[in-house]
């Protein structure tokens, strides 16, 4: 079980597995820690995904690639749905193709509170259920119901539509339930946009979410951070920049000016953000973009706090039920929704 789930979350949050382009970047002969899990240091000693630096060079090249790596990841999840103990409503919200995630025995306390989650995989993969793996850990491990979000994705949808679908999505969730018990969460590309909501919302003069779950965010599409040289080649998820993760930057933007918050949102004004969570790992290519965000959420007063996992790669805290360190992660990452999502003052 514990291999299945690792592959689908360097499938779907990372890359995939089809075919590698371009001159690969040295791995550095680290060392696996072992101060985690005998199930985490399998998952470090892995080797790169083969095509962390395919360059797609049209639309049709992206759509060839994001349907190799979704179909073996969506005709899994039923088998994580059941081994949770998670059911499944396939619906639409403000018009956007929703799942909604509910545990078997959801806890009456948590009965009134709704999660969002925002799926990772660089704003070009992850569409219907394929990348639905957070979510329903979230909603297994987690004992949340959690709203997961199929938002469109580039190239065909370039910005804004992403964060379009998720502004959808989260005005119709307000319609039902009041932003003090609503949550948003996701890892990636998805932390990057649950900031991005946040700063939407305020601009937009409707009531902020009262907590934000932003895993190792992509809150920077430019290449800005000490992490990008440190850890290149030491992350085996991710491995650079230079891969495909340029390219889905470019394919998303659509020619926009990248440090536009809307897009990069550690250049957005965070005063009065709502309590957030930010995660990442020693080896994450997205620890700068973390700690980064967390220092500006601090000083701007903002309820911040930060984990950082021991030894390990972009998002791989997400590798599995199976591994205890995921297991641990959504128990703490419930804990704090449980400690935040109650009745406070709404503002814009």
């Amino acid at each position: 079980m514990i291999r299945r789930f690792v592959f689908l979350f360097l499938v779907l949050l990372c890359c995939g597995s089809v075919v590698s382009a371009g001159e690969s970047v040295p791995r550095l002969p680290l060392p696996v820690p072992p101060t985690v899990s005998s199930e985490l240091q399998r998952i470090i000693a892995a080797a790169p995904p083969a095509d962390w630096n395919n360059h797609p060079k049209d639309t049709a090249a992206w759509q060839t690639w994001r349907a190799a790596l979704e179909q073996p990841a969506t005709a899994a999840m039923p088998a994580l749905r059941k081994a949770l103990g998670v059911s499944v409503e396939r619906t639409t919200l403000g018009g956007v193709a929703v799942f909604v995630y509910t545990p078997e025995n959801l806890p009456e306390d948590r009965a009134d509170r709704v999660l969002i989650c925002l799926h990772g995989g660089g704003y070009v993969f992850g569409s219907g259920e394929s990348a639905a793996q957070e979510s329903i850990m979230m909603a297994g491990l987690g004992q949340y119901r959690v709203v997961h979000v199929d938002y469109r994705l580039a190239p065909e949808w370039p910005y804004p539509a992403a964060i379009d679908d998720a502004m959808r999505v989260y005005r119709a969730v307000l319609a039902t339930t009041p932003a003090s018990r609503v949550g948003v969460l996701g890892t990636s590309t998805g932390g990057g946009m649950a900031l991005i909501l946040a700063l939407r919302a305020r601009a937009e003069g409707i009531p902020l979410p009262a907590a934000l779950g932003a895993g190792t965010p992509w809150v920077d599409l430019t290449k800005t951070g000490d992490s990008y040289a440190t850890n290149e080649g030491v992350d085996t998820v991710l491995v650079s920049y230079e891969g495909w993760l340029r390219d889905a930057a470019d394919v998303y933007a659509g020619g926009h000016d990248m440090r536009d918050p809307m897009l990069s949102p550690i250049y957005g004004n965070v005063h009065d953000f709502p309590p957030t969570l930010l995660t990442t790992g020693t080896r994450d290519l997205f620890l700068s973009n973390t700690v980064r965000m967390h220092l500006k959420l601090r000083q701007a007063g903002v309820a911040a706090d930060l984990l950082v996992f021991e030894g390990i790669s972009h998002a791989q805290y997400l590798a599995g039920p199976d591994v205890p360190e995921t297991r641990w992660y959504f128990k703490e990452l419930a804990q704090f929704f449980d400690a935040h999502l109650q009745e406070r003052r709404e503002r814009p």
